[in-house]
């Protein structure tokens, strides 16, 4: 037998499951320490056992696998030789081993891992997964605040071993899945001792989890489902959980679409309409999709917003697929340009900085920018403050780019009396303009005050006015309505007629 520290997989099973070199290990062992007692595999043993199950309770998981790990460790150390019995695979399934290993490196002990035949591998053949899966690990999936899976295709969750972790894990998954998802909790029996309820054997509607003509080795696995807002209600401390998503058809991943766009485009099979696009010639579909969208906004609608936005996503993917046809960039060049620039300017978020509010955040932000500004050998200081803002923008959108510039170089009226009684000036400049060009330009003195004021108030301006022009369209329809029913055109009423209809299509609106 090898010196140090041997950790032995069970398999999933009973021995008919073991390596030979398990076989032969476990039978020449005179003392054998058992991550669970409940292994159906056990009643093959002969040697003298001790096992940990008593450690796994309410208290902090990875505490419990630390415990764990010095022991074995300590017993290596102590009697030259020391064999650890897992379910499983121990380099797959179990994760006190991650903590042996790294506890034992540090004391410079020799481990020996003996394969075994995995859970994984034992749920794929009972219940016969699909070959194509995801697998990533719980606690990988819990730190982080997006899952790393494609929805549209299943995956495996390894080593959902606490209600806590389930919690988070569920959080992070219900960024892409719904709450109502039908999932699979895969759970290996000989972790089942104590449990009140009984697991049942899966009976959701999947083909790849279908109960009927299955295996005799089923009665190792019991398999649940429910839906994924009930997650963690069903998770033992048992560390040997596995969580199956099945494929979720109406949602899409990115890289499906990627692959859409990309056929779309392909010269021999894609569209030849798609296949002839060009920057340019796409350049006025981006515009259209762009104010597309801030009509759904406008309009309150969650439904139409995400297809508005579905259209200007596929923009996007276009513009990318045509610079990638020309080798001029690729999607994940213009995907780690936009997190790179994420990051990089919120080091309050992703570093150790320290703001107060969203005032310090855009204080910051400029500063940062022209950081990134010096490094790419631009002027350390622009020409002017104002300098950057795209041309191309609404006008009242513009007004407010132009303003809120000014007033990060430290033009700002002390207080918005002071905005409120411009605001009144440039109107009565209006009133006194007497001739057009001068009328013109009072009046977009006026607008730019507006635009001031709206900024002070924390109102965008352009939504504001959009609001008002699709209040006044409902209004004067309306309005139109009410005076066919009287038979009448509006052009035939009196201006009197016109304000009590008008009053009238104010109050059925409101």
């Amino acid at each position: 037998m090898p010196a140090g520290i041997i950790i032995v997989g069970l398999g999933p099973g009973d021995s008919q499951h073991w390596t030979q070199a398990a076989a032969t290990i476990l039978h020449q062992a005179d003392k054998i320490y058992l991550r669970t007692s409940h292994h159906p595999s056990l009643a093959n043993i002969t040697a003298q056992t001790h096992s940990f199950d008593d450690l796994f309770g309410e208290k902090d998981f990875d505490q419990t696998l630390n415990q764990i790990a010095a022991e074995i460790v300590r017993q290596g150390q102590r009697d030259g030789a020391v064999v650890y019995a897992v379910p499983g695979h121990p380099e797959i399934d179990e994760p006190s081993v991650p903590h042996i290993l790294a506890l034992a490196k540090t004391k410079q002990i020799p481990v020996t891992v003996v394969p075994g035949l995995s859970l994984l591998d034992a749920a794929r053949a009972v219940l016969k997964l699909p070959g194509r899966l995801q697998i990533v690990e719980a606690a990988e999936v819990a730190r982080l605040h997006h899952p790393p899976l494609a929805p549209d295709h299943p995956a495996l969750i390894m080593r959902l071993h606490r209600p806590s972790l389930a919690v988070k894990v569920k959080q992070t998954l219900l960024n892409v899945y719904p709450d109502d998802l039908v999932v699979t909790l895969i759970q290996f029996t000989g972790a089942q001792a104590g449990q009140k309820q009984p697991l049942e054997l899966v009976k959701n509607n999947s083909s790849a989890l279908s109960a009927s003509d299955k295996p005799q080795e089923q009665n190792y696995l019991h398999t649940r489902s429910l839906p994924l807002a009930e997650l963690e209600r069903h998770i033992p401390f048992d560390g040997q959980t596995i969580l199956y998503l099945p494929a979720d058809a109406a949602n899409a991943s990115f890289t499906t679409l990627q692959e859409t766009v990309a056929h779309l485009r392909a010269p021999e099979e894609g569209c030849p309409w798609d296949q002839k696009q060009t920057h340019q010639s796409l350049r006025p579909f981006l515009l259209e999709e762009t104010y597309e969208v801030l009509e759904t906004l406008d309009a309150n609608e969650p439904m139409a917003l995400a297809e508005e936005l579905g259209d200007l996503l596929l923009q996007i993917m276009l513009h990318t697929q045509i610079a990638t046809d020309t080798g001029e960039f690729k999607m994940g060049t213009v995907i780690d340009h936009i997190n790179c620039k994420l990051v990089r300017r919120h080091p309050h978020v992703f570093g150790r900085v320290v703001v107060k509010g969203a005032e310090e955040v855009a204080v910051n932000w400029e500063a940062i920018k022209q950081a990134e500004k010096n490094a790419k050998g631009q002027p350390a200081q622009a020409p002017s403050a104002l300098d950057g803002v795209p041309p191309a923008l609404p006008a009242l959108t513009q007004a407010l780019s132009i303003s809120k510039r000014a007033v990060r170089a430290g033009f700002e009226w002390p207080n918005i009396e002071g905005v409120l009684e411009h605001l009144i000036e440039e109107a009565r400049e209006v009133t006194e303009a007497n001739n057009p060009i001068h009328l013109e330009a009072e009046i977009g003195d006026l607008l730019f005050s507006l635009v001031n004021l709206a900024r002070w108030r924390n109102i965008d301006p352009e939504s504001a006015l959009r609001g008002t022009n699709a209040r006044f369209t409902r209004r004067f329809k309306k309005m139109e309505a009410l005076a066919a029913e009287k038979d009448k055109n509006l052009p035939d009423l009196s201006p009197t007629e016109m304000q009590t209809l008008w009053n009238e299509a104010k109050r059925y609106e409101s």
